[in-house]
């Protein structure tokens, strides 16, 4: 399995960016994907905002945006999945190409702008999910919506019955203004509305929140009391950067986010920042594409952590090989569990 795929990230690399996005999703609908299921053991096991994970390595938001491939994610090694961001009108975001693939860097910019098949087509693929897999919505708000805060709380109510767990998505920097509703005040009301949706659900879901890596320190600050104050289980640190700094590669001056290996001591550095700040449980996410990175997330002070961006250059195979290799690390330094782990090395990021 791990020659084929080897072979077939070698041809997709040589294709249109978003092109290669949907053959690696048509390729896992077919059941070209791992099947082994997540890597657990006593170590990995562990246990974020009341949900029991088998390892602490999630799949973020954007691999599966409609929710098409959530069987075939269930077999892989990840220990949780999210999908989306949905938004409640489907929409074809902006104009392509909107995708890049930056080799030299082993990263990625996006400028999507929340496409997606909207909330009905969501909901009823979630309906039909996988039982024995923890899996999480990104929720979004519509380009031309008279009210985003609305519309988070709208996906959720609709979606919610068949859900683990929801990610309110105010960091993309693809959506106009999306931003904006970082802000304490704004944040603070959307995170109301979205507490008021959740709590009419049959069964209440921790939210978590997504927030931008490009944040100030009094910024990070006003998030974490706003989520704090709203009843928010867990951060998501971080979402994609509008930095550039260091690139070489070609496509470095596209607009819109940048992911992967960049990233990741901007978004460690904040996630350890924010761990400062707040007792809430944070699930790292930026630049991940090994055990060893995963465990300075940890040690930075993640929970958990998310990764999607390695999986364009290592393919999802990979997750395996984190997880073991995050195992492995744990055990040599005594740690018995992920938990005993969380912060232990957040002053190297301070």
């Amino acid at each position: 399995m791990r020659v084929l795929e080897t072979l077939g990230l070698a041809a997709l690399r040589k294709t249109d960016p978003e092109f290669a996005h949907g053959a690696a999703l048509k390729a896992l609908q077919l059941g070209l994907g791992p099947k082994g299921g997540p890597v657990t053991s006593a170590r990995l096991a562990t246990q974020v905002a009341g949900l029991r994970l088998p390892n602490p390595i999630g799949l973020a938001a954007g691999m599966d945006k409609n929710a098409t491939a959530l069987h075939p994610l269930a077999r892989t090694a990840f220990g949780f999945l999210e999908v989306g961001a949905i938004t409640p009108r489907a929409q074809p975001g902006n104009p392509r190409p909107r995708l890049f693939r930056l080799s030299e860097d082993r990263a990625a910019i996006n400028r999507f702008g929340f496409n997606n098949e909207g909330m009905e087509a969501a909901a009823a693929r979630l309906h039909a999910r996988p039982k024995n897999a923890t899996i999480g919505l990104n929720l979004g708000a519509n380009k031309d919506s008279e009210d985003r805060a609305a519309d988070f709380a709208r996906v959720l109510t609709h979606c919610g019955a068949d859900l683990d767990f929801a990610t309110v998505n105010v960091s993309s920097p693809n959506t106009e203004r999306l931003r904006d509703l970082q802000g304490r005040a704004a944040l603070t009301a959307l995170l109301a509305g979205v507490m008021e949706a959740n709590h009419t659900l049959a069964r209440p879901l921790p939210i978590f929140l997504k927030i931008a890596p490009d944040l100030t320190a009094d910024e990070l600050q006003d998030i974490a009391a706003a989520a704090e104050e709203t009843g928010v289980a867990a951060i998501v640190a971080t979402n994609t950067t509008l930095a550039r700094d260091g690139l070489t590669s070609p496509h470095r001056a596209e607009k819109g986010g940048l992911s992967g290996a960049p990233l990741f001591e901007k978004s460690t550095r904040v996630l350890a920042q924010l761990s400062t700040m707040t007792h809430l449980p944070l699930i790292g996410v930026g630049g991940i594409s090994s055990g060893a990175q995963a465990y300075e997330k940890i040690r930075a002070g993640a929970s958990a952590v998310q990764l999607y961006t390695a999986l364009v250059f290592g393919g999802i195979s990979m997750v395996e090989q984190i997880a073991r290799d995050l195992d492995a690390l744990l055990a040599r330094d005594g740690f018995s569990t992920v938990a005993d782990a969380v912060g232990t090395g957040r002053s190297d990021w301070l």
